[in-house]
């Protein structure tokens, strides 16, 4: 089994594992408690759209905020709040990169790290990739190690180095920790009133189920 790590896009038509740690990845975790069926969708129109249309909850945010007229923000806090059919969510990193992957998709960080690598060894046959959200494109430190932590679980298969380096850098938990609440994007978070999401979102195996993304939505397996 073949373990490589990529940031915003995937090449693999396997299994990819995608990691938005702040915060799309835990509160997608959170949610599928909560709810039968996520639709993650990329424009704040569409995701108006189909709340409407499925009678759903509605949570987003952009740059970290929550938006004007939604029930909720992206946060793992306040999504454990609402239950229901549906959810629709949009959010600026997590939920964007999911359309353009052809590999199954399975939905990971810190919070679920060991239940979504056992999962990702089940489903694939070869090769698993870990996607980094990361933010509009660029590298996000907090990925970077949510990404080392899920591949802790799979170190005794082929890492290439970028996954190896990963999982080297993801060793120290106190470090770990320090370096997200350090980072761009829990700084954000902070200056919004947010950092108790931060705190939450570097909790480690909490759940044992695992979002996978099919067919335009998200349901939770275990």
């Amino acid at each position: 089994m073949k373990v490589s790590l990529s940031l915003d896009s995937s090449y693999s038509e396997d299994v990819a594992v995608v990691v938005d740690v702040l915060r799309a990845s835990s509160t997608i975790t959170v949610a599928t408690q909560n709810f039968d069926k996520i639709i993650p969708v990329k424009s704040i129109d569409d995701a108006k759209y189909l709340a409407k249309k499925y009678d759903a909850v509605l949570a987003g945010e952009r740059r970290g905020a929550a938006i004007t007229g939604f029930d909720t923000g992206n946060s793992p806090l306040e999504i454990s709040n609402f239950h229901g059919n549906v959810l629709v969510i949009t959010t600026s990193n997590g939920t964007r990169i999911m359309e353009g992957i052809k590999a199954k998709i399975l939905i990971g960080s810190f919070v679920n790290a060991k239940a979504v690598a056992k999962e990702a060894l089940k489903q694939a046959s070869s090769h698993i990739e870990v996607v980094m959200a990361g933010v509009e494109g660029r590298f996000a430190i907090e990925d970077y190690l949510g990404a080392g932590e899920i591949i802790s679980y799979l170190k005794g298969y082929e890492l290439e180095e970028s996954a190896l380096g990963a999982y080297m850098a993801s060793l120290n938990e106190e470090l770990v920790n320090n370096a997200v609440k350090n980072s761009r994007s829990a700084r954000k978070l902070g200056e919004l009133g947010l950092s108790e999401d931060v705190n939450f979102c570097l909790k480690r195996n909490l759940y044992d189920h695992v979002p996978v993304y099919a067919n335009g939505s998200i349901t939770g397996v275990q």
